[in-house]
């Protein structure tokens, strides 16, 4: 399974384990690990809650790994995405890329990162020493994620590098 959304922590090497075991056509493996951090903005946080729309979330975050493996010439990848609370230092997303070379895994894995942190369709509530809170959308990440709104290049021949 490529998309998976779960409330229990996920193990990163052994996913890159599946992915990857008794195969000798990857040349490359990026692994992202996003984590509950205890600030924002110098601000404490004590836990936050991730919402989403159960079925619709995952039929959406699959709908660009399709991207993805239409823009680059992958071997495989895995998103797991966490929901409910989390506390610091808990993970909270996992992407995985592998192809047979790095460039490809490197740009996939940022692609779908900057569609995670802008497009997907989870909700994130802050807990803080003084209440909780909705968090909104921020610029920066959708400043990240225009870089991908042009039409896909043509894929790249790894056969030929």
């Amino acid at each position: 399974m490529r998309v998976r959304l779960q409330t229990e922590p996920f193990d990163a090497a052994a996913e890159v384990a599946a992915l990857t075991g008794g195969r000798t056509d990857v040349g490359a493996v990026v692994t992202f690990t996003g984590i509950c951090r205890a600030s924002e903005g110098g601000e404490p946080v004590t836990a936050m809650t991730l919402e989403h729309y159960p079925g619709m979330a995952e039929a959406e975050i699959a709908r660009h790994v399709e991207e993805a493996e239409r823009r680059w010439p992958l071997l495989g990848v895995r998103v797991i995405h966490r929901y409910g609370r989390l506390v610091p230092g808990e993970p909270i997303v996992l992407v995985v890329t592998a192809s047979a070379h790095r460039h490809d895994a490197f740009a996939a894995a940022e692609f779908l990162m900057d569609y995670l942190k802008t497009r997907a369709p989870f909700w994130k509530r802050e807990e803080r020493p003084d209440g909780a809170r909705w968090v909104e959308a921020k610029a920066a990440d959708d400043d990240a994620a225009a870089r991908w709104s042009a039409p896909a290049p043509p894929r790249r021949d790894a056969a030929a590098e």
